[in-house]
């Protein structure tokens, strides 16, 4: 028993295939087991807690106007559930935007896709599976009862190695003859069938909701929707007036504003030191007068709420005695003391009174910052054009406006509280030297993903782990649920680990890159981590998931791969069939496991201890309380790959396990993002539905890949003739991609002159208006609420200097310091 002899999982083909075999079904039945037990335990605990922590899980709907038209869930136990699945399309659209309808969408699109595959999964290639290949589920694992000798199945794979195409006939179960042409013709006439199916429903669902986007924008009318980005303006024209006469002169409509963004980095750059030494000073105010945190208070979550969505013309903080009270109880101390540093090279140091000295450094900031205020920047060439109506904005941004290259850009604009306002000045060199820079990381990123995922992929296989460590492999051997858990729960467990935390350093990559609005930032970050999910969580992990933890076993896996592009292919196909229950366990993980821990906003209740340790002021209290966020890039990336890797199995042996929990998954998270954009989490970057193009983008991706593995599967088999017959699939999925975007991205990106609705000026409502107008705020887009009243302008030039956030007057006798100064106002 000491001598493990790894030859018998390389060489023996009976007892490799039973260790196989038990190692799958041990591992399914235990990821099956620890993935209910997590999701049921935390969807136990999210319908216990929901009705107690409010301001947690209904923290949309007591903040947003729009939320406020939905109907109030009860809290009852399962009560909420039947009321959540009854708002419509139009409720949803109408509360939380055309992005959550796009997001919501998608996984409608998923669902019916994996229905009708898995329906045909079950009827037809499950029995055409049994009956000719010898497929079972479960396997027989016992070595005395489980038959060895060849199976129908086995006989025409040898013979296909033998034979490419040969006559051979297969007899099935009950003595019937088919040959290996016809099984083999399987794999291409559903190819071809799941690819179409793919692709109708792509267009026919891109047409629904190219329709509601246009019904949705045309008929409004907001600043955003009469607003054009204007880039490339040439030095004689970098003044307001003659941009102004030079679109005017263009006689497509009259210009309302012209905002001219300049260079305001001396401005923002004392902004952002006045808010540290304002953070100082408040934390040194707050040690000095002793407050301790008590207990919160309705009050007090709504206050800090309400912060979120103040207008230009209000203060930033409001005198709230009893949000004040509910967060501080005063016992006052010791004036606290700070370090400064002095003389040659700061060598030099002395203690001084903490409140004082930041007191002093933020009086002499707000000097200069008034000063700075009205000095004259030097202009960039960018600026918001605000014309007088849609149309108008309409006919600029599709026309070309310069003959000039690279000049007079027209696009349509960010809402103003989506602008960016540190990057509108940047210049073009400098924006390509980030794109450039952060393509070159994420390039450097993708090597290093590649050799952390080659030993998660050796994990999968016990002969791998045999080939490093052959006594764990024997440990594993003879202990099949520690070898469930280190084979298949650990993998899965590390690749969901990665999904979660990777984004976090794409999404910072992605805000390096000096992007001009949040929405752009957003998009950014929905395809830099689906191609860390696809290409290395996926492609990479397939092709080298059944090859040895030894990098150099790996090595030389990926030089024969880049040598002949064929040997990629075939590498793929073997890799598919061997970790299809690999990709089942996942996705019962993600489904069963993860989904329910999404909807308890696990993260947000695990991190809250954390912060509310680090809390000291006022202002740290009042930033617990505010909503998560709801980010696009953070979780539709992981549900676009849970979606090819259906795509890509739905044809394979085991495609109706994985097409069957692969629907659960799109169900149960159709279900639980429904609830977390309608009521639970913000969602503030808009970008009117254009993560559409990128979900289209990457199911034809994903159709692609699909096409490519079915082509290597019938290589494999020496199938020749049937694998070069999905060329032409593969020819037209190319072309239709190409079709499908010069088509439809379009009317992705603008408002058709037909869609405009110019019966009623903006605010009123007239007799005929959409459903939409009546759903959404007289008429307003829901995605435009909070720039209501709000204009293009830098806020560091208006914005009022803020006070010391207190609970009570100051020390100094002061019985008001929560509202703007005087001198400011």
């Amino acid at each position: 028993m000491g001598d493990y002899n790894c030859s018998l999982l390389s060489n023996g083909e009976g007892r490799a295939q039973e260790l196989q075999h038990k190692q799958d079904q041990t591992a399914l039945y235990t990821q099956l087991v620890i993935s209910i037990a997590l999701g049921l335990g935390a969807f136990i605990t999210f319908c216990i807690l929901r009705p107690r922590w409010t301001g947690l899980y209904a923290a949309r709907k007591r903040q947003k106007n729009a939320a406020s038209k939905l109907p109030t869930l009860p809290d009852t136990f399962l009560g909420w559930i039947p009321v959540l699945y009854k708002i419509t399309e139009e409720q949803v659209l109408a509360s939380a935007g055309l992005d959550a309808y796009v997001f919501l969408s998608f996984f409608k699109m998923a669902t019916k896709f994996l229905a009708v595959t898995f329906f045909v999964a079950l009827v037809i290639i499950l029995p055409v599976n049994v009956h000719y290949m010898n497929y079972s589920f479960p396997p027989n694992n016992n070595p005395r009862t489980r038959d060895y000798s060849p199976s129908p199945g086995r006989m025409l794979l040898t013979a296909l190695d033998a034979e490419p195409l040969g006559d051979i006939a297969v007899a099935g179960k009950d003595g019937s003859k088919a040959s290996p042409s016809s099984l083999l013709w399987m794999y291409v006439v559903f190819t071809y069938l799941f690819s179409s199916l793919a692709m109708y429903l792509l267009v026919t669902t891109t047409q629904k909701i190219i329709r509601i986007r246009q019904e949705y924008l045309g008929s409004q009318t907001t600043v955003t929707d009469r607003t054009v980005r204007l880039s490339g303006i040439p030095p004689e024209l970098r003044d307001e007036e003659k941009i102004k006469e030079t679109i005017e002169n263009l006689e497509i409509g009259k210009v309302e504003s012209v905002i001219l963004c300049r260079n305001w980095k001396e401005l923002d750059d004392m902004m952002a030191q006045r808010l540290v030494f304002l953070r100082k000073l408040e934390e040194a105010w707050t040690v000095h007068l002793g407050y301790s945190r008590a207990r919160s208070t309705q009050a007090s979550r709504e206050r800090a709420q309400s912060r979120a969505a103040v207008r230009e013309d209000a203060p930033l903080l409001h005198n709230s005695d009893d949000y004040e009270q509910s967060h501080a109880v005063p016992y006052e101390q010791e004036r606290p003391k700070t370090r400064i540093w002095y003389g040659f090279l700061g060598l030099q140091s002395r203690r001084v009174d903490a409140i004082d000295y930041y007191e002093e450094r933020l009086r002499r900031l707000d000097e200069q910052i008034k000063i700075t205020r009205k000095k004259e920047f030097k202009p960039t060439p960018l600026a918001f054009v605000t014309l007088d109506s849609v149309a108008a904005c309409q006919m600029a941004v599709q026309a070309t406006v310069d003959p000039t290259p690279m000049q007079l850009l027209a696009n349509p604009a960010p809402a103003p509280s989506d602008v960016v306002w540190q990057n509108t000045y940047l210049t073009r060199s400098s924006r390509i030297t980030r794109a450039w820079s952060v393509t070159l990381i994420i390039l450097i990123l993708t090597v290093f993903w590649t050799a952390l995922l080659v030993p998660i992929a050796g994990l999968v296989s016990l002969k791998s782990i045999c080939s490093v460590w052959p006594q764990l492999a024997f440990a594993l051997d003879s202990n099949p649920l520690s070898q469930s858990l280190v084979a298949t729960g650990l993998p899965t467990a590390l690749i969901s680990l990665l999904t979660v935390l990777v984004p976090f350093l794409y999404y910072w990559l992605s805000t390096q890159q000096g992007m001009l609005s949040q929405g752009e930032v957003e998009m950014s970050l929905i395809s830099k981590n689906f191609f860390f999910t696809f290409f290395n969580l996926f492609v990479l992990f397939t092709i080298f998931g059944t090859a040895s933890i030894s990098y150099s076993k790996f090595s030389d896996t990926l030089a024969g791969a880049s040598k002949d592009a064929s040997e990629i292919a075939r590498k793929l196909a073997t890799s598919l069939q061997d970790l299809d229950y690999f990709y089942i366990n996942l996705i019962i993980l993600q489904a069963l496991g993860l989904f329910p821990f999404r909807l308890l906003e696990f993260g947000s209740v695990a991190l809250y201890p954390i912060y509310l340790i680090g809390a000291k002021t006022p202002r740290d209290y009042a930033e617990l309380v505010q909503p998560p966020v709801f980010s696009y890039g953070f979780y539709l990336p992981q549900t676009l790959l849970i979606f090819v890797i259906c795509t890509v199995y739905s044809v394979l042996q085991s495609s109706w396990l994985i097409l069957f929990f692969g629907l659960v998954y799109f169900l149960i998270g159709n279900f639980i993002y429904k609830y977390q954009l309608l009521y639970a989490m913000d969602h503030r970057q808009h970008s009117t539905g254009q993560a559409w193009l990128i979900i289209s983008n990457c199911v034809v991706i994903g159709l692609i890949f699909f096409e490519v593995a079915m082509a290597g599967l019938l290589a494999l088999r020496t199938a020749f003739y049937r694998s070069i017959l999905i060329i032409p699939l593969l020819a037209g999925t190319i072309w239709f991609n190409i079709f499908f975007r010069r088509t439809f991205d379009p009317l992705m990106k603008f408002i058709a002159l037909r869609s405009l609705d110019s019966k009623a000026p903006f605010g009123d409502i007239s007799p005929g208006e959409s459903r939409y107008e009546r759903e959404t705020d007289r008429g307003r887009a829901v995605d435009e609420d909070d720039e209501t009243g709000l204009r293009y302008i830098n806020p560091n030039l208006i914005i009022p200097l803020e006070e010391v956030w207190l609970t009570e007057s100051r020390a100094n006798g002061s019985s008001h310091i929560d509202g703007p100064r005087e001198e400011d106002v």
